[in-house]
């Protein structure tokens, strides 16, 4: 590393460079008062405009989510701020997002606020940035939030198989779905196929009318929804018209061999013994399976066992299954989700739900 005097904010002070990928990363020692700063001389102004967006809008939503002024100088952009781990904060992300640009990816107010969800150093072993996902033709990297969800990235790439359980809305999903599609259109694997059991949550839908596909596409919206999100619309449209991404029934799959193929059974809680082993021996050459389930949340009638925790129990140990648990520390969809996770949680393991009295939403008050 080498040392130099930089002039900012009216005084010389000492500062440690080095170079990455041909550009300058420069950050400050502390100063006399205090304060932490960080200094990072951007290649050119066109990546500064790219960097701080139309309007510095990008720059808008640093500042109001660290809660702290960004200032750009020329092709200087700093901050400066008495909390070292908000500076630390401020560094992860705009190597994140020059990362994005260098890899030509459009620096757009969704990946800030897609960047700025990451956290950092929750973990020692976790860095985002080493775990993020590549789609052809996505508009960004699929960057995991948490560790947990860093771990299942790393599962998925070292194993062939890989069971994820966790609670409603910890990201198993989505990991899933985006990792496929990084196999599927990075030509890994030949194509995709998503299934899951077709069992109601708590009611009985009866017959639905329609095609097999149409049957089955409203327990598989969640899997679309994932995927509208990776790549757009029309895109995933033409992979599944021209069958490259295939809806397959579990109940239908006895009998096939899948083969290079990228398979993801999700919801697999409400599996049944017979079916998990079933599918779980489709198994062919050059696949993926990757099987996602929310063990607190199984519909199967009573006195039925669920395959998804049969078979994690009958597995675990052996070479080449990935095994991954999150918890409600990976939940991402909303705090308020995380909260209902943990609250429902602790009244499992108290074994007992005690009755809650009445609310009036008008007074505000427990009528008791």
């Amino acid at each position: 590393m080498d040392f130099k005097k930089v002039f900012f904010s009216g005084r010389f002070e000492n500062r440690r460079e080095k170079r990455i990928n041909g550009r300058i990363i420069e950050f400050a020692v502390k100063s006399k008062s205090v304060k932490n700063e960080y200094i990072i001389e951007l290649p050119d102004s066109e990546t500064a405009s790219r960097l701080c967006g139309a309007n510095d809008k990008n720059l808008k939503i640093i500042e109001s989510t660290l809660n702290v002024p960004v200032y750009l100088r020329g092709n200087l952009l700093s901050i400066t701020n008495e909390n070292a781990q908000t500076v630390s904060r401020f560094k992860f992300v705009v190597e994140r997002l020059l990362d994005e640009i260098a890899d030509g990816s459009i620096c757009s107010e969704d990946l800030v606020k897609n960047v700025l969800l990451v956290p950092q150093n929750r973990s020692a072993d976790f860095r985002a940035g080493d775990f993020a996902i590549s789609i052809f033709g996505a508009k960004q990297k699929i960057y995991p939030r948490t560790n947990g969800q860093a771990k299942l990235v790393d599962a998925m790439r070292k194993n062939d198989l890989v069971f994820a359980s966790g609670p409603a809305g910890s990201g198993k999903t989505f990991i899933a779905i985006a990792e496929a599609l990084s196999l599927l259109l990075s030509h890994r694997v030949d194509s995709l196929i998503l299934t899951r059991p077709v069992v109601e949550a708590g009611e009985n839908l009866g017959f639905l009318p329609g095609s097999l596909e149409e049957k089955i596409n409203p327990y598989l919206r969640p899997l679309f929804d994932a995927m509208n999100i990776c790549l757009s619309r029309d895109v995933v449209q033409r992979l599944i018209q021209t069958g490259v991404v295939e809806i397959a029934p579990l109940a239908y799959m006895r009998g096939r061999t899948l083969s290079s193929c990228a398979v993801i059974l999700d919801e697999a809680q409400n599996t049944t013994s017979e079916q998990m082993k079933m599918f779980l021996t489709r198994m062919g050459e050059g696949t993926k399976l990757f099987i996602t389930g929310d063990e607190t949340q199984v519909d199967l009638p009573k006195r039925k066992t669920s395959g998804f925790s049969q078979a994690q129990k009958i597995l675990f140990g052996v070479q080449g299954i990935g095994f991954v648990k999150l918890t409600d520390e990976d939940v991402v969809r909303s705090e308020l989700v995380r909260k209902i996770v943990r609250a429902y949680e602790a009244a499992e393991n108290l074994q007992k739900i005690e009755p809650v009295p009445p609310f009036d939403s008008s007074k505000g008050i427990k009528l008791v």
